[in-house]
């Protein structure tokens, strides 16, 4: 595996932890805090976006971050997951890239890998728990960047 498969391992890596850390949430979920000066969970998936939509500007070597005003949950959600895939996508063109795979990982996709687990002590937080997993055994699989992700096997599953 060369070093841009490792990147996209780590970006589908993130997909798959996103996609769960987002599914099945209450409706209630999009807005909960648990103290005044903490991102609301929408908030945080808008960022995550912004995290992309940056990576994607760097890899082209256009560098430009934009802060997206939150849209409605399922659209935040879906918009996450369209930047990952245009990353992903443009990984994936073998083009040149325009900036550094070491520094896209520690930003972009490092700090959207933080904020997922940040999502997920959310829903701890706010009653809504998610099961935990083995993510070793995850069926993750470079290109496979969407929402729709391969159901952990419940036998590596656990609460």
């Amino acid at each position: 595996m060369n070093d841009r498969e490792f990147l996209r391992h780590a970006v589908a890596t993130l997909a798959y932890r996103a996609a769960k850390a987002v599914r099945g949430v209450p409706p209630a979920f999009a807005g909960f805090t648990p103290g005044p000066t903490t991102r609301t969970p929408v908030e945080i998936v808008a960022h995550m976006g912004d995290l992309f939509d940056w990576a994607l500007s760097m890899a082209n070597g256009t560098p430009k971050w934009n802060t997206a005003t939150p849209q409605p949950w399922d659209a935040e959600c879906a918009r996450l997951f369209a930047a990952i895939r245009a990353f992903d996508e443009r990984l994936a063109s073998g083009a040149p890239l325009h900036y550094e795979l070491t520094r896209l990982f520690q930003g972009p996709v490092a700090d959207a890998l933080t904020h997922t687990g940040q999502l997920t002590m959310l829903r701890r937080l706010s009653g809504a728990p998610m099961k935990g997993e083995s993510y070793n055994r995850a069926d993750v699989a470079i290109g496979r960047v969407g929402a729709d992700q391969t159901p952990a096997e419940s036998k590596y599953e656990f609460d």
